[in-house]
């Protein structure tokens, strides 16, 4: 299992120093939206490929490891890659392959092959901008973009506390470990783990509520109540948040005149995959 102590290291990632660090938080949250929906919403199979190589590209541009990148892809592609596997069995189409009642068609493995173009494509794009944007700085990109506040302030208490959390759990584990506690250990009985289990969790859980008190009578002797605004920091757009909009944008409109005057040309990836 994944060490939670990682998020503290992704933070420290997404808060270094690069071209594309230093871009404006909310011009980094819109371009992510606008490449996700651009790829979401293709159908041919170049458009994420496209996308891909110029996400690639921007990675390196940020000097984050393209191969720490990639793991966190490969984490998260089994939500979406557990539904693109049944695709090629399930659609009608020119039978390309049979094995009893099983069948793989060419209109089902041509969809399962563009969903997941997008899949990787729109995981990319995720990645790059948390390894790019500390936490805080996407909640506040998204209270720019007039989030209702209701919704930001908890996003905002999650994201500043979920540090908090993991700095006590790491006490907690510290501790256990201190007196040799291991929970894959086979000299004990597997019933006394996990009832050690369930008092950390427990003990996790006291804490949470004791911490969410503290935070909340603070916040009522600061004067906070339901009419309450959050703040957003005001920040001019440089000239290199202009220059990274214009070329996603330039990118697209590339990609759409290659497609409507090259289509016949470019072969299986100019053909559109979609299901009819």
């Amino acid at each position: 299992m994944a060490d939670i102590t990682q998020t503290l290291k992704l933070d420290d990632i997404a808060s270094g120093d690069s071209i594309i660090h230093n871009l404006n938080g909310p011009v980094k949250l819109i371009s992510t939206i606008i490449i996700i929906v651009f790829t979401v919403f293709s159908q041919q199979i170049i458009v994420p490929i496209i996308m891909e190589i110029f996400l690639l590209l921007i990675l390196y541009l940020s000097k984050v490891s393209i191969k720490d990148a990639f793991k966190r892809i490969v984490l998260l592609l089994p939500f979406g890659g557990a539904i693109i596997i049944f695709q090629p069995f399930i659609h009608p189409g020119n039978v390309l392959w049979a094995y009893s009642w099983i069948q793989i068609t060419d209109a089902g493995l041509n969809w399962a092959i563009l969903l997941f173009g997008r899949l990787i494509t729109s995981l990319t794009a995720i990645v790059l901008l948390s390894s790019t944007s500390p936490m805080q700085e996407i909640v506040a990109s998204f209270r720019k973009l007039k989030m209702p506040k209701e919704l930001a302030m908890i996003l905002s208490i999650t994201v500043r506390f979920l540090f908090v959390f993991i700095d006590e759990l790491t006490t907690i584990r510290n501790a256990q470990k201190s007196r040799n506690f291991n929970i894959h250990s086979k000299l004990v009985p597997y019933r006394w783990i996990v009832r050690q289990v369930g008092y950390t969790i427990a003990m996790m859980f006291l804490k949470s509520y004791e911490q969410g008190e503290r935070v909340h009578k603070s916040m009522i002797s600061r004067g906070f109540s339901d009419t309450s605004q959050l703040f957003n920091e005001k920040t001019q757009l440089e000239k290199s948040d202009y220059i990274y909009l214009i070329s996603i944008i330039t990118l697209m409109i590339v990609i759409e005149v290659i497609l409507y005057k090259y289509t016949n040309q470019l072969g299986y990836l100019g053909m559109k995959l979609t299901i009819n």
